[in-house]
């Protein structure tokens, strides 16, 4: 069939990966430790740590290591008409050291930065996303039909339990076709997450959790569109069965798509996901013509660089970065996806002369990444060759989720040569000579440091100990990083 759709979920103790396979290629990944569960969708009794009015935001206590951020933009309307009707987003007047307040997270905490939260909380099933402090009806402009649209909205309208209980609904693009009985469960289901998340939230006289998004297995039949997936196969008979109950509660269209994977190969290596995750990790991605592009990410942005390699083309030069340029966004939109880049996006093409040349580029980037489920928006082809992208951000990159800095160069990702590592040993035992009075020095390096100063640097060293009439012996130590050295006093 074509744009034949898997999804392969691995379980493992304390790991859930899932795969998004798409013609037998790897789309997307996603990684949920159990240690380390994303915090988006979970709901929050938190207490104002700090009034921030200069940057119209405030600081909330959630029970975490760290405190949260809230900006006055997402702050409950309720409470804005309350306090501060005429100036929304006077934070000063909407809120005050102490208060308690309900709050939900929809940006994961990333690098040093805690949780980004917010006060207009949600609740959301697989057809409707319930909003307590809401009381209106929205149906998603995704669903092309105007009389769908309505015909939805009219039967939420109908639904006794919306009727009964404040609280709005949205209704999702998955809900197209659904029928009365489906949305009234949707409804009912929606409404007790939210009496026993209230609770919690009322029993409670500390920040704490009150209501806790699915786990990844269960988020995925939830929330991704299952139109075209032919398959989804799991390697836990326990997760199967807890994934074949959920579906069949919520008639899923998915449910007889599930299945148990029994087979001797680990599910992963069906399609070398394994292989595409560390490929996933490194900068270098090479293209089939010989391109390469080299992905770069760092705390402010990502940058990503496009380069014609090995790839001579068959006419001219344009010719070739023209093809160059139109493979590289196919790999582009694919590796955000796959590294799950967020932020700021600077990718530099390689230089077009023709106007054509850039459209076509430009267009094709555009419909690569309408594929994407994350919002993204692009710019045009600047002069220098640089199209500025933004991604919506809410959880940690794939890089990010399965690594750490380097030690041995604390994340910059490069060390010291040996040869400015040497120098500064020479530097380090003169100041310490004009400090203290040692009858002779020992210095502890690394193998190449250490190789380099008796080789290339023996003149240096014999000078050295001339000038201060005291012998240096070196000693060469496997287990020390390139820029680390001690200097011993004897």
């Amino acid at each position: 069939m074509n744009d034949e759709q898997k999804v392969l979920v691995n379980i493992t103790p304390n790991e859930t990966r899932v795969a998004w396979v798409e013609n037998g290629v790897l789309q997307e990944i996603w990684v949920e430790r159990n240690k380390k569960r994303g915090l988006v969708g979970n709901i929050y009794l938190g207490r104002i740590d700090r009034v921030l009015p200069g940057m119209q935001a405030a600081f909330v206590d959630i029970g975490l290591s760290r405190a949260a951020f809230l900006h006055a933009s997402d702050v409950t309307q309720a409470l804005v008409n309350e306090r501060s009707p005429e100036d929304p987003e006077d934070i000063g007047r909407l809120l005050y050291e102490g208060q308690r307040v309900l709050v939900q997270v929809v940006k994961d905490p990333l690098g040093t930065k805690g949780a980004r939260v917010t006060m207009q909380v949600s609740i959301a099933s697989r057809l409707l996303v319930y909003m307590p402090d809401e009381q209106n009806v929205g149906v998603s402009q995704k669903i092309d039909s105007a009389v769908e649209r309505e015909r939805l909205r009219e039967i939420i309208k109908l639904i006794p339990e919306s009727k009964a209980t404040p609280g709005g609904f949205i209704v999702r693009t998955v809900a197209e076709g659904a029928d009365f009985h489906e949305l009234r469960a949707d409804v009912m289901f929606l409404q007790k997450l939210w009496e026993q998340a209230s609770q919690k939230a009322t029993e409670s006289k500390k920040p704490r959790l009150v209501y806790e998004d699915l786990p990844l297995y269960l988020r995925i039949l939830r929330d991704v569109p299952n139109e075209g997936i032919e398959k989804i196969r799991v390697d836990s008979a326990e997760t199967f069965v807890k994934m074949k109950n959920f579906a069949k509660m919520y008639s899923l269209e998915v449910t007889d798509k599930i299945g148990h994977y029994k087979g001797d190969r680990p599910i992963f290596d069906l399609y070398n996901i394994e292989d595409e995750i560390q490929t996933a990790l490194e900068k270098k991605v090479m293209l089939k013509s010989g391109g390469y592009l080299i992905i770069d990410q760092t705390e402010a942005m990502t940058t990503i660089d496009v380069n014609t390699g090995g790839f001579v083309g068959h006419k001219n030069l344009e010719e070739t970065i023209y093809r160059t340029n139109l493979e590289a966004t196919q790999a582009i939109a694919r590796q955000v996806r796959l590294r799950n880049l967020g932020g700021i996006i600077i990718l530099d093409l390689i230089d077009m002369e023709e106007d054509e040349h850039k459209n076509h580029v430009y267009e094709s980037l555009q419909k690569a990444l309408t594929r994407d489920r994350v919002k993204t928006s692009i710019s045009e082809i600047s002069r220098l060759g640089l199209i500025e992208m933004t991604r919506k951000r809410t959880r940690e990159s794939l890089e990010r989720t399965l690594c750490e800095p380097c030690p041995m160069c604390h994340g910059r990702g490069v060390v010291k040569t040996a040869e400015t590592v040497g120098y500064e040993i020479f530097r380090e035992i003169t100041r310490m000579d004009k400090s203290f009075n040692a009858e002779r020095y020992r210095v502890i390096a690394a193998e190449s440091v250490v190789a380099r100063i008796l080789d290339e640097e023996s003149d240096g060293v014999a000078a050295l100990e001339g000038f201060l009439g005291k012998t240096i012996k070196f000693q060469a130590e496997s287990s020390y990083p390139p820029e680390y050295f001690d200097v011993v006093m004897m």
